[in-house]
């Protein structure tokens, strides 16, 4: 959109326990791992915005409204649904944070607050007020949050394996990448690392033995 950009866009990333890449394919699931399933996260920094209205600079990301002349902003392009949810990026986030917070923004974001304001004006509450449905409804589940921080991480599905078995086998790699965030010592990183070792030589070997088609 016109006048919304003041600054090139920079990108910064930050590795967790960067031990070597290698990309795993077990019956058509993807994904890419450092060690047992240690990401290589790459956060964006956020480009500086002016608001549509009177440009002055937003000091928030997300911004929703204007701090100068409180007019409600449109969505930012790339923004994560941890950020607009203010959540933590962590598969156990707090579910009755993240509903206090969808309650919040849907009181001053719903478009029912904004029948007397500019057509643009309504029109960005409408896409405000979708794109935090999507948010909470995406993060609450746990599900569909894991999903969600695999496609963050870069890791895709193909659309043949939106199974059962494929969905626990991702939610076991999510706990997996928890463990590892709060393990304190070396010991115990090699306990989950032979653990999960173990889990993936198992799943490995039911690929090998299932019937073919």
């Amino acid at each position: 959109m016109p006048n919304r950009h003041a600054a090139p866009k920079a990108v910064t990333c930050f590795h967790k326990k960067d031990t070597g890449h290698r990309e795993t394919n077990f019956g058509g699931l993807i994904y890419s791992t450092n060690a047992v399933f240690l990401s290589r996260s790459c956060f964006t920094s956020q480009v500086k915005l002016n608001c549509w209205k009177c440009k002055k600079l937003l000091d928030r990301t997300p911004s929703f409204f204007c701090d100068s002349c409180k007019s409600i902003q449109p969505p930012e392009e790339g923004t994560s649904y941890f950020k607009i949810m203010d959540c933590d990026y962590t598969f156990t986030l707090d579910t009755q944070k993240l509903q206090t917070r969808y309650l919040q923004l849907q009181r001053t974001l719903h478009p029912d607050n904004f029948g007397q304001k500019s057509v643009k004006e309504q029109e960005f509450s409408e896409s405000q007020s979708a794109l935090v449905s999507k948010a909470y409804k995406t993060l609450l589940k746990p599900l569909s949050r894991g999903l969600y921080m695999l496609k963050l991480e870069g890791m895709h599905l193909k659309e043949s394996t939106d199974s059962v078995a494929e969905s626990q086998f991702l939610l076991e790699l999510m706990e997996v990448n928890e463990a590892l965030d709060e393990a304190q010592t070396p010991e115990e990183v090699n306990k989950i690392a032979q653990d999960t070792k173990g889990m993936l030589n198992q799943r490995k070997m039911k690929q090998i033995l299932a019937p073919k088609d």
